[in-house]
């Protein structure tokens, strides 16, 4: 019988990604930079999807919430491979912030469009929630909606609650729910930092968890459905979940053996995840975060810093971290075109590095060295940390040490939760 093309790339990427499948345990893991190096060979949700057939999505028409991170072990794009293979009926594709394809900056989306490699309709979920989001998922005619996007373990990195408010949406529009894990690229280890006060509920932050998770997106899906989801649409989502093998919560990315895909156009490479639960509160000031750099959230600073900084936050002595003197020239963003002074961070040890705490001391070393400092007139900072509690106590004068005592109740209470729901030792 002769074979279509589509029916044969089909068969053709599950052969691969079975073998891979069968690979994966077959010895020891090789020794690695815990940040950047090789690896045992991690396979994602995806991987084991696809390995078994796309069994779990037999007989569903399929829509996926996906961007460029979602890819195969040989990075071929997961539409791409689905829609070649006849056993499984993808129909839909649904683009989150910065759109399917990622070409869309911070704050920005694709819109809808006809994808021109496979023909699929591509609807845009960014800014969309409850009733509205619920409405495209109804319009696009699928059954079964699939999460795969890579997550890089900040709360106020907007996937999460991409992830969230679709959840939601398929609740209220009837439809079924299946997410795809992926490594959390700065481990599993703990959860830091403050949780958020649902009075600063917002789209970097929508529901009570702390500023660093430690979970992965299955996790926290699991998470969502248990704790959430019932609040906001009135019972949990029919979930199903596919998680990885071979991944550790105390594993970093580069231990996995997978590709780097930026998640976004400022996250491009696991180094930037590293640091980003902490410098990112910098985009809450007047201060630069290294947008329009080649090293963003490790290059901060603006125009009339000095030395002084670098200097005040190395007497800190934080764990992990150096602070090497910098100057740069954002090409777009903050201080576009203009030579600034700041910092640049260097992680030389990520197992002791303490992203959160290294972020608020930055805060507080900042305005105390520089009298231009200022918080975005917004108050932006507090969507950010979760409440105002940081930018009044920094105000006041307060330490890094006092700032983080003041939230370890919330976050006692959070670990305790968190807890529950970890899949992964």
């Amino acid at each position: 019988m002769a074979l279509s093309r589509r029916v044969l790339l089909g068969r053709l990427a599950a052969t691969g990604a079975a073998g891979a499948a069968l690979a994966t345990g077959a010895g020891p893991a090789r020794a690695a930079d815990p940040a950047h190096g090789g690896g045992r060979r991690v396979h994602t949700g995806f991987d084991r999807l696809s390995a078994d057939g796309y069994r779990l999505l037999d007989g569903h028409k399929v829509g996926i919430v996906t961007n460029p991170t979602g890819v195969t072990q040989d990075l071929r794009h997961i539409v791409d491979a689905m829609h070649a293979d006849a056993r499984v009926r993808l129909t839909a594709v649904f683009g989150p912030e910065h759109g399917f394809r990622g070409t869309a900056q911070a704050g920005g989306s694709e819109g809808r469009y006809d994808d021109p490699a496979t023909g699929l309709p591509v609807y845009d979920t960014y800014n969309k929630s409850g009733k509205d989001l619920a409405g495209i998922f109804t319009a696009s005619g699928v059954d079964t909606v699939v999460f795969d996007i890579q997550d890089v373990g900040a709360r106020f990195y907007t996937y999460i609650w991409t992830l969230y408010d679709c959840m939601v949406a398929a609740v209220l529009a009837g439809k079924r729910f299946v997410v795809l894990d992926r490594p959390n690229p700065v481990t599993g280890r703990s959860a830091t930092g403050p949780v958020l006060d649902k009075a600063y509920a917002s789209f970097v932050g929508r529901e009570p968890i702390a500023q660093a998770h430690g979970m992965t997106v299955t996790e926290l899906a699991l998470l969502f459905n248990g704790e959430f989801v019932p609040q906001a649409a009135g019972r949990p989502v029919e979930l199903e979940t596919v998680r990885m093998t071979g991944w550790r919560r105390g594993d970093f990315f580069g231990t996995t053996g997978l590709p780097w895909v930026p998640p976004s156009p400022n996250m491009p490479t696991p180094d930037t995840a590293l640091v980003y639960s902490g410098t990112c509160l910098f985009e809450g000031t007047n201060l630069s975060e290294g947008r329009g750099t080649t090293r963003p959230f490790e290059l901060l600073g603006a125009d009339g810093i000095d030395r002084r900084w670098a200097a005040a936050a190395t007497e800190l002595d934080l764990p992990g971290v150096h602070f090497r003197e910098a100057y740069f020239a954002p090409t777009f963003s903050k201080f576009q075109g203009k030579t600034i002074g700041g910092v640049q961070l260097h992680v030389h040890d990520p197992g002791t590095f303490d992203p959160v705490r290294t972020g608020i001391a930055l805060l507080v070393t900042a305005k105390r060295v520089w009298s231009g400092f200022a918080w975005r007139p917004d108050n932006g900072i507090d969507r950010l940390t979760g409440s105002a509690t940081v930018r009044k106590m920094i105000d006041a004068g307060a330490g890094p040490d006092e700032i983080i005592a003041a939230w370890q109740e919330k976050l006692t209470g959070f670990r305790a939760v968190r807890r529950r729901y970890l899949r992964y030792r």
